[in-house]
């Protein structure tokens, strides 16, 4: 399955973003990128990313366009803030030790300084809790710190508990009940988020695929009496739902006709190649839910306790109601005859309404050379 960075080609340019700073980190000699897309409605938050990159170049365009995706996730559900994004570009070749780790994250913990406030981040691709905890020895504007810290720690369960709201609502949607036992489903990836996932969707008793790339996580498959499968026949399993839980790109032109679902929704940022495939997805009747709008619980949590000093409690119930927030969206979708990836920028556009700023449709969707309907 293609993934990674290299997998989206749709990208925001540097003048959708109110600042982007790109630094050689004086510690670690890597290039550290911050974009902070908007603070309209607020600080922009954004995973810290840590990834191997063919160039420095990539990173950046992978930093805006993650960026600007979590100004969207941020107004779809609700958050009082904006969309940012730290990304450091790891060279193939280089190897960390613990020392070189923690050069890297005082060198991205002084650029997130430097903004005085203006963006937060927390844990990404290749950065955990520990990770924001040293982060957070040179600056306050961190979150996902470990809990013996104060912070809230991982965020991968309030992930698959969103996700989980998620799914009861597009099963209710597409098969005409929520229940979630002697449905068919498989999972793409058993990292932390998809391995809540399936243990959850076990426990209600559905019928499980699983895939990753790494086959050590077959031991969880064969804990749960799930069917393990190799990634590409996983992605075309004949199921009612298709889960995307590790890294994007894995919808594109090449792979929507192979598909054998009636639903996906998951937790991967960035399925799609890039957005005009959601039109492909609605015109083979399969439901996209669309990944930005699932996928905010580890953030919605995270954010709600130590940026707004929120209950756990309080948090948790924001997590639960992605669910209905994606119902709203599926039955907007359905009234105007819309994909779901069109209800959902409409209801962020309504949500970051400023006079003279770009439509976010035109933000996240344009492409030279192709349109979107």
């Amino acid at each position: 399955m293609p993934e990674g960075p290299a997998a989206a080609r749709t990208i925001p340019t540097p003048f959708d973003h109110e600042q982007i700073r790109i630094r050689r980190g004086p510690r670690s000699g890597l290039t550290v990128i911050v974009a902070v897309h908007s603070t309209f409605l607020g600080q922009a938050i954004g995973g810290c990313r840590l990834a191997r990159y063919p160039h420095w170049t990539n990173a950046v365009t992978d930093a805006l366009r993650l960026s600007a995706a979590m100004t969207h996730k941020c107004a779809v559900a609700g958050l009082p803030n904006g969309g940012g994004k730290a990304v450091v570009a790891l060279p193939p070749e280089v190897t960390l030790d613990h020392a070189a780790r923690r050069a890297i994250m005082h060198d991205v913990a002084d650029m997130i300084a430097a903004l005085d406030g203006a963006y937060a981040t927390g844990p990404d691709v290749g950065t955990n809790p520990a990770d924001m905890a040293t982060i957070a020895e040179r600056t306050r504007h961190v979150f996902c710190r470990p809990p013996e810290v104060g912070g809230s720690g991982d965020s991968s369960g309030h992930t698959a508990a969103g996700v989980v709201a998620a799914l009861h609502a597009v099963c209710n949607a597409v098969f005409g009940s929520p229940q979630l036992a002697g449905r068919r489903f498989a999972i793409l990836g058993l990292g932390r988020v998809g391995a809540h996932l399936a243990r959850h969707l076990t426990a209600a008793g559905a019928e499980l695929i699983v895939t990753d790339t790494d086959t050590t996580k077959r031991q969880l498959a064969d804990e749960l009496g799930a069917t393990w499968q190799d990634p590409d026949c996983a992605l075309q399993a004949d199921v009612d739902v298709l889960v995307p839980a590790a890294l994007g790109g894995v919808f594109t032109p090449d792979t929507v006709p192979l598909l054998r679902c009636a639903a996906i929704a998951g937790p991967a940022n960035n399925q799609l190649d890039e957005p005009a495939t959601a039109d492909l997805l609605h015109e083979r009747g399969i439901v996209w839910a669309p990944d930005y709008v699932i996928s905010a619980g580890g953030v919605i949590h995270a954010t709600a306790v130590e940026l707004h000093n929120e209950t756990s409690e309080q948090a948790t119930a924001r997590v639960l109601g992605i669910g209905d927030t994606l119902e709203r969206i599926l039955d907007d979708a359905k009234k105007a005859s819309v994909t779901p990836a069109a209800a959902a920028l409409e209801l962020a556009r309504q949500r970051i309404q400023r006079p003279h700023a770009p439509r976010l449709d035109q933000v996240l969707l344009h492409k030279p050379g192709r349109t979107t309907r």
